[in-house]
């Protein structure tokens, strides 16, 4: 499931958070403003209706975001793991 606010890139979660900050619509749109603020309504009506629905899809996409950010993270370690061997080997094959 993937939530997006009408036919933009912009989903239901960048909405939902600022609303969940306090911005009022007209601040929303003012960040986002392909969106007219008949779709920032309908995404609060829809957040306010569904809001477990909602809250639970908040969390999966949480979650996917830190799965992918620790993936990322490894792979800089195997990276940098990577040209510390690459370093060493040349090193020492200069130095014969």
């Amino acid at each position: 499931m993937d939530l997006a606010v009408g036919n933009h890139a912009c989903g239901v979660d960048s909405v939902v958070h600022e609303f969940n900050r306090g911005s009022t619509a007209e601040q929303i749109q003012d960040d986002f403003p392909t969106l007219t603020l008949r779709e920032i309504y309908g995404a609060i009506a829809y957040y306010l209706d569904h809001q477990e629905r909602v809250e639970d899809y908040l969390r999966k996409r949480e979650h996917e975001a830190d799965e992918v950010r620790r993936f990322i993270e490894a792979g800089e370690d195997i990276a940098s793991l990577r040209r510390r061997i690459r370093d060493r080997y040349s090193s020492s094959k200069t130095n014969l």
